[in-house]
């Protein structure tokens, strides 16, 4: 499933567009999941003919505004498999695009192969309910150590790999994210939430920030992470850790496959 920084690249992907008319809206597959609850005509009408004024991420969702004061708003989850592509203003359908926004010199296209996606849609001048109530972002200033204890306090039965990946208080994290905070932070998977010392909240609470950011930059510079990550060493077979050369442990951890090193990360 895409995680935070793949959702940011989507973003500015179709950032390309911003400023550009919509000309027409293209809705394909109409009875497909990725529209359940959605005004179809509502979003034909609300878009065709008016600029892209701005978008943004919270987590592994994007909204796209729309009018010269962005009060049309497009909602997009990618969900497992969703996608969005840039294809020339005349470019043909393919099997699963859901959607597509055709300008002058481009087409926008969301895509989604296993339809768990969604595609969202309010004409409003005030926030939509269904992007109001997602969890504050982690890079805002409304996540705060102490929101990261008083989480781990109420979830401090939860495994650390598990905790992570609980979108209510870490929205976009997902599993390589997560192996990635966890390893950086020097804290085992395996932890239970409730085990972890001040000091370790407070390794937790910024180093998950600090993974954030640095993706996001190198998102923006378009660029791969580099071979110091673990991300590069999780999956290869025989892989080392990048820090010490210690052989990496993989596990099923909280249902996910799990990777993270015994010498950096020990158990307690």
């Amino acid at each position: 499933m895409p995680e935070l920084a793949e959702v940011e690249r989507s973003r500015r992907l179709w950032d390309a567009g911003r400023g550009a008319k919509v000309l027409e809206v293209v809705l394909r597959n109409r009875k497909s999941h990725v529209f359940r609850g959605t005004d179809l005509p509502s979003v034909a009408r609300g878009i065709t003919g008016q600029p892209l004024f701005g978008s943004e991420v919270v987590g592994k969702q994007m909204v796209f505004r729309f009018g010269k004061r962005g009060q049309r708003w497009l909602g997009l989850h990618l969900g497992m498999t969703g996608e969005l592509r840039i294809e020339a203003p005349t470019y043909p359908f393919l099997k699963y695009d859901h959607l597509i926004l055709r300008q002058s010199k481009r087409s926008l296209v969301f895509a989604d192969t296993r339809q768990f996606g969604r595609v969202l849609f309010a004409e409003t001048d005030t926030v939509p309910n269904w992007w109001a109530k997602l969890p504050p972002s982690i890079l805002s200033k409304e996540f705060t150590r102490s929101a990261v204890a008083e989480f781990c306090y109420r979830r401090k039965g939860s495994p650390l790999k598990g905790l992570l990946l609980m979108q209510e208080r870490f929205p976009g994290i997902g599993n390589w994210m997560a192996d990635e905070i966890l390893w950086r932070a020097r804290l085992n998977p395996q932890r239970l939430a409730g085990s972890l010392s001040p000091a370790e909240v407070t390794a937790l609470y910024r180093t998950t920030r600090n993974v954030c950011n640095k993706a996001m930059q190198i998102v923006g510079e378009d660029r791969d992470f580099p071979n110091t990550w673990l991300i590069h060493h999780r999956w290869t077979d025989g892989g080392k850790c990048p820090r010490c050369h210690t052989s990496l442990v993989r596990a099923l951890i909280s249902g996910r496959r799990t990777c993270w090193c015994p010498q950096c990360q020990p158990a307690r």
